[in-house]
């Protein structure tokens, strides 16, 4: 007999809420829920293909231990016996900083992996951190860490009251969205269009969303910083600066037109391949439209100036007023935020604080760039050890990060490394130990992460749909236990890290002034959590501390877990409203426009005027019925549009000789792969696009449908040299390639 059962879709960053049809033991359907109070039974195919990918037959189901060279079934006991004996001795040995740990995007799409990384973290001590950050949105946190003093505090476009949007290198129609959390984009970019809005589109290819805009700019790519300089020009040399609101929170508005003074629109023209007319119609129109909000992604982020980049959408959106402004872009308040302070000066947000062993990479938010991590392993320095011993949670940088066959070999060469992953893959196939997390029907949901960019405020929690499958472990005690395992604890209950984490933050809640606890006795507090899981315990303290929560009796009516739970849908926050300058953590406790690590990268952007390479360029992809490498051995996901093919224009194609299906041997600075041609008009002459994620054709994986038709690894045509150099990012886009028809 079925039942039913709501889920909260952890597939892509629009978090929609499911209605799921439940047979036994095993999800037979879903559909979008329409009581949801954020989604409103939106689906997308990743959403309704919920069931076959946590059916997925090709799941580990216990864990791996690596015997006599070769991976082989073991119990939970003996994988954790052999993390210990991993990791520590290489810890005595060598040091903290030998042991690196690398987290995969899936991490921030689960509650465990918004929970348990950042514990296992700080108890390790490591500065070997690596994550998808460096291959997707550090430009962007670098970016707001120094313009607002916090590298999460990241505004997001107010879609459902805009009256102008402006997208660069963003297509949400096939992405759903990305630092910017909204289900159903497609939908609010129709409503916005319906309403008597613009949309403005900057993108070298004519993507699904590209078609729906007003205005479709084909730019060349990666110049997309210029290009935004150029329209801070044009506001500054028409006098259409309008701060609005916003000037008593600005400093250094001066020093930023100075600083743009060379960037007119006639010097970026032939860089960005937009004329000069066009370059001031579109910074006119921003600045006339009632309220507009500027938005760029990924495509905007992985080029050699994505800092700049990401810096001047907000520089836009200030000189125009439309920060902090509804209609415009606004700060989002997630449930589980920490308690606000009064505003004023902060610590600010610091780079370079530590730098990579081998190639000198300055930190960023704690992390290195994860095209250093091959060479952190396999390259010996007089300056510290090499990584020796790895913790790699829901990641593949075989296939995300550049020149994935050195990477390969490096992990190779560890002395011990351990996966917690769902897969054998490309990555975690030479683990030494493998800790698979159960499907997500058995597994509870809340959304940490993208309800800090939701473009609604609102809270959602859904405990597992379905009971524990016997012989798993829930994701969240595997990420307790290797906590325990790799820092000297091993044995310890894994409840006892849980208990950890409430006694630190109780104990600095209750010193705190602005707390609503100040002064409390904090064993009082923890006794009064409720939830029948250390996890759902610490989700109640968070909600309680937070800017909605109840403040443990403070207020009432506010937010704790029982109340969550007594709204299955969730809870409607209400629209996003201005915060400013309450959330602002810089020394000077205003917006400070012109960080010196920006103005000191400006010269580079100038010398970006005058350097334009021949030949094609790369530019990646994205498919709506995947996310980055994690879906492709799913058959409903794959097949149709959802293919690795080379996208190539009609005229690069017929001078090269290159016929619509042949193969093409596209080869770059990394590497050379061979992919069959698409030809079509949807990328601009000069540019080819491959997909990410792909390439999964090495041996040893346990993918069964994804290694039939394994397509290629575009980021294998990158040595890992181009970063940007403020935020470490992989350059993925904009990069030089040649082509050659295969035979």
């Amino acid at each position: 007999m079925s039942r039913t059962a709501l889920r909260i879709c952890p597939l892509c960053e629009a978090t929609c809420g499911l209605t799921l049809t439940i047979d036994g033991t095993r999800v037979t359907g879903a559909r979008g829920d329409r009581e949801d109070v954020f989604s409103k039974g939106f689906i997308c195919p990743k959403g309704a293909s919920f069931g076959a990918v946590d059916g997925d037959p090709d799941r580990l189901r216990t864990p791996l231990v690596r015997k006599d060279g070769e991976l082989r079934e073991a119990t939970w006991e003996e994988a954790f016996d052999a993390v210990a004996a991993g990791i520590r001795p290489v810890v005595e040995r060598y040091g903290t900083h030998s042991v690196g740990v690398v987290l995969g995007n899936p991490n921030v799409h689960t509650m465990a992996g918004g929970l348990y990384p950042p514990v296992l973290i700080g108890a390790l001590g490591t500065r070997s951190i690596f994550s998808a950050s460096t291959v997707d949105q550090m430009p962007k946190h670098v970016s707001c860490g120094l313009l607002y003093g916090d590298a999460n505090l990241i505004p997001v476009p107010d879609l459902d009251r805009t009256d102008h949007l402006l997208l660069l290198g963003a297509n949400p129609l096939e992405s759903n969205g990305s630092l910017c959390t909204a289900p159903d984009f497609p939908g609010r970019l129709k409503a916005l269009k319906a309403r008597g809005g613009t949309l403005t589109v900057v993108d070298p290819r004519r993507t699904r969303t590209a078609k729906l805009a007003d205005r479709h700019i084909a730019i060349r790519p990666g110049t997309d910083a210029l290009l935004l300089a150029a329209m801070a020009y044009v506001l500054f040399e028409e006098d259409l600066v309008d701060l609005k609101d916003l000037a008593p929170h600005v400093l250094a508005l001066p020093e930023l037109r100075d600083a743009v003074r060379d960037f007119t629109p006639e010097a970026v023209a032939d860089a960005c391949d937009v004329d000069a007319g066009t370059i001031r119609t579109l910074a006119r129109d921003l600045a006339a439209a009632p309220t507009a909000a500027v938005y760029g992604r990924i495509g905007s982020c992985t080029v050699p100036h994505g800092t700049l980049a990401s810096w001047l959408v907000d520089v836009l959106n200030i000189l125009t007023g439309n920060l902090d402004r509804p209609g415009g872009a606004l700060f989002p308040q997630a449930a589980t935020d920490r308690t606000p302070r009064p505003g004023g000066p902060g610590r600010g947000f610091a780079l370079g604080r530590w730098h990579s062993r081998v190639s000198k990479h300055p930190e960023a938010k704690g992390e290195l760039p994860l095209s250093a991590l091959a060479e952190e392993i396999d390259t010996a320095t007089e300056e510290g050890e090499p990584i020796r011993a790895l913790v790699a949670v829901a990641a593949n940088p075989v296939l995300s990060a550049p020149d994935g066959d050195r990477l390969d070999k490096a992990l190779d060469s560890l002395d011990f490394m351990v996966s917690v992953d769902p897969y054998l893959n490309e990555t975690s196939r030479p683990a030494h130990v493998v800790l698979p997390p159960p499907p997500p029907s058995q597994s509870p949901h809340h959304d940490f992460a993208f309800n800090t960019l939701a473009v609604r405020n609102q809270v959602r929690y859904t405990r597992p749909a379905v009971p524990l499958e016997p012989g798993r472990m829930a994701e969240t005690e595997i990420l307790a236990r290797l906590i325990l395992a790799a820092t000297g604890m091993h044995g310890a209950d894994p409840a006892a890290v849980d208990a950890m984490v409430i006694d630190q933050t109780l104990g600095k809640a209750v010193e705190e002034p602005h707390s609503p606890v100040h002064g409390r006795d904090p064993k009082e507090l923890a006794a009064q959590l409720t939830g029948e899981t250390g996890p759902e315990r610490r989700l109640d303290m968070m909600l309680r501390l937070g800017p909605y929560g109840d403040g443990f009796g403070v207020r009432p009516d506010g937010l704790s877990l029982q109340k969550l739970l007594s709204h299955p849908h969730g809870i409607d926050l209400g629209p996003l409203r201005s915060r400013l300058p309450q959330p602002l953590k810089t020394r000077s406790g205003r917006i400070e426009l012109l960080p010196q690590p920006i103005a000191d990268d400006l010269p580079r952007l100038r010398q970006a005027l005058r350097d334009r390479p021949d030949g094609l360029v790369l530019v990646g992809r994205r498919h709506l019925r995947s996310n980055n490498s994690w879906m492709h051995n799913v058959p409903a996901l794959t097949g149709g549009s959802n293919r690795c093919t080379l996208h190539i224009h009609p005229e690069d194609a017929a001078r090269l000789g290159i016929r619509d299906g042949a193969a093409v041997r596209v080869k770059g600075a990394g590497g050379e792969v061979t992919a069959p041609a698409e030809v079509t008009d949807g990328v601009r002459p000069g540019v080819v696009s491959l997909p990410h994620g792909w390439g999964h054709d090495r041996p040893g994986t346990r993918l069964t449908h994804a290694s039939a038709d394994p397509g290629v690894n575009v980021n294998q045509l990158l040595d890992g040299s181009l970063l940007d150099p403020l935020s470490g990012n992989a350059v993925l886009n904009g990069v030089p390639v040649e082509l050659a028809a295969d035979g």
